[in-house]
């Protein structure tokens, strides 16, 4: 078997997967393109392990490992996504931007500072 097929096969896989996680916007259809790059990784483990007629198979052996996690990974990021949709009516990526934390690093101000903030938050409310 001739290493280039699957080798060629397994990079225009990845490459559609990294263009959809780059341009998508539908969290989706990014988690789908994530999941077109670890296809293609495994794709690339199996074509090896063939090729290089390794004994113990630990390309396909890594290959299920890869296929669990992968498995595990679209399971909580599909429950993510959708708990993110029922809260906030979207699953677009770029209207996600108020789940980020706007305070300063736990290490770059004091206690008194974090106190402050605290105080103003509870006037606030």
């Amino acid at each position: 078997m001739h290493l280039v097929y699957p080798a060629v096969l397994a990079a225009l896989l990845f490459c559609t997967g990294l263009y959809g996680v780059l341009a998508r916007r539908n969290a989706i259809l990014v988690l789908m393109s994530v999941e077109l790059m670890l296809n293609a990784v495994n794709l690339n483990l199996v074509a090896f392990d063939v090729w290089l007629r390794d004994e113990l198979h630990a390309g396909q052996a890594l290959t299920l490992f890869t296929i669990a996690i992968a498995a595990a990974e679209i399971g909580i990021g599909l429950a993510i996504v959708l708990q993110v949709h029922r809260n906030r009516g979207t699953s677009d990526v770029d209207r996600l931007r108020d789940l980020r934390d706007d305070a300063p690093d736990p290490g770059s101000g004091s206690d008194t500072d974090r106190a402050d903030r605290e105080e103003k938050a509870e006037a606030a409310a």
